[in-house]
């Protein structure tokens, strides 16, 4: 049984203990940063030259030309075919989830006109193309291709480009099959920094990008970051974590297996349990010490919640409400009754799975909304992954000659009071003498 932190609302200074138990260093290894500094400057030089270059040299694939990167529709069919069928099935649904809930957050044109004739309004166009990252080889993340090309078709954006590396000429029939279900449009079997590079900046076979989405390694990240600006990315992602709020009504067990769900990502996850039962922490232990024996990814969940993970104890539930809006988790678990109505109060989450019945599993895979979601408090200020990023807004101004009289009046009074004499004048010659 791990070691896990003990934290008490009521002890002096819980805040800063907190803090500590969340902080995350964020910092990039510096040789990170120079090998990816290198490979998209190479990239953006040499262009498929350095793709196939880094190809061969990082994943061992032994290509002539960079057409023969592409895969074809037909291949992507393949692999579709070739999955178990109640895989495929699981796709499907999923697919149709994720799709049917997107089609609520899209965007539509809006205008208005005002009593002079002036026309006021918003312009909603999807950008001209995507690009989606997917870890490749043995790394199986169909659901990350779900959450991330479905948004951008149901954008409408024309074009969307998946890179996934290959290495060893493996390929994933999930992954390619969740291509397949969610209409990318073309895919090229590249990785690392060079396939952001390749999006970011454009090669002779792989077309520029206006916004690269998805994850990756630590040369992935730190690529997206320094391209960012170039094109758009979705977010700078940090450990995956989980926060439960339970009122110590639920099966433990379910809690403990709750926690392992985000624990098992990797070492660096963060799993926390509030709760103002006492009693209930404690046979949440229990639970973790009875089920960890079973898991196959035990010693990483094991070293995860050794390292990161804690135990809150609160007065009451309103006290557990106050600690997960500081800590403004990626995925809220609000395990209780009443749970809609909590929700209410919560100010700071990526996603809240109300309800004992829904373990935030569910919506790593099929319940519907995005699974990219804002990680190490974000939370506070950003949102998750949703068809919106791959929608432009445009304001819409257009005068009539009454309305630009007016409205030169008042840009006249401001420009001058700026300095700014051509801007005063430029409206000035559109006022009515």
């Amino acid at each position: 049984m791990p070691e896990i932190r003990q934290l008490n609302i009521n002890d002096t200074g819980f805040w800063g203990r907190l803090d500590e138990v969340l902080a995350w260093d964020q910092s990039t290894d510096t040789g990170v940063v120079v090998v990816v500094n290198d490979i998209l400057a190479d990239v953006k030089k040499r262009g498929d030259v350095a793709l196939l270059e880094y190809t061969q040299k990082f994943d061992r694939l032994e290509v002539t030309s960079a057409a023969q990167l592409e895969l074809s529709k037909d291949d992507l069919h393949k692999s579709l075919a070739a999955i178990d069928p109640k895989q495929r099935e699981a796709l499907e649904l999923a697919a149709e989830r994720v799709r049917a809930y997107a089609q609520h957050q899209k965007m539509d044109s809006w205008s208005y006109t005002e009593a002079d004739g002036t026309v006021l309004g918003q312009k909603i166009t999807p950008m001209d193309r995507a690009g989606l990252y997917v870890p490749g080889g043995k790394a199986a993340y169909p659901s990350s291709v779900l959450m991330n090309a479905i948004p951008a078709k149901v954008a409408e954006v024309p074009e969307l480009i998946m890179v996934v590396p290959t290495p060893g000429g493996e390929r994933n029939d999930l992954v390619l099959a969740a291509a397949a279900i969610s209409g990318v449009d073309r895919v090229f079997t590249v990785g690392g920094a060079q396939a952001v590079a390749a999006l970011a900046y454009g090669t002779e076979t792989i077309p520029k990008v206006d916004i690269i989405t998805g994850p990756g390694n630590s040369y992935v990240a730190t690529a997206k970051r320094m391209v960012y600006g170039i094109v758009g990315i979705d977010m700078i992602a940090g450990p995956s974590e989980i926060l439960v709020v339970c009122d110590g009504k639920t099966d433990p067990d379910w809690i403990a297996m709750d926690l392992f769900s985000q624990a098992e990502h990797d070492e660096e996850a963060q799993s926390i349990l509030v709760s103002p039962d006492a009693d209930f922490l404690e046979a949440v232990k229990a639970s973790i010490e009875k089920l960890l024996l079973e898991m196959p990814r035990r010693e990483i969940i094991e070293t995860s919640l050794k390292n990161r993970a804690a135990f809150i104890s609160t007065g009451n539930m309103a006290q557990a409400i106050e600690v997960a809006n500081h800590i403004a988790p990626e995925h809220l678990e609000l395990s209780m009754d009443d749970a809609g109505q909590w929700a209410e109060k919560i100010r700071h989450a990526g996603a809240i799975f109300m309800g004992r019945y829904t373990a935030e599993a569910l919506g790593d895979y099929c319940a519907g909304p995005n699974h990219v979601l804002p990680t190490s408090g974000t939370a506070r200020f950003s949102s998750p992954l949703g068809v919106y990023d791959f929608q432009k807004r445009s304001s819409l101004i257009g005068c009539s000659a009454a309305g630009a009289s007016e409205l030169g009046k008042c840009a006249s009074v401001l420009a001058h009071g700026e300095g700014l004499v051509a801007h005063a004048r430029s409206a000035e010659y559109r006022i009515k003498k």
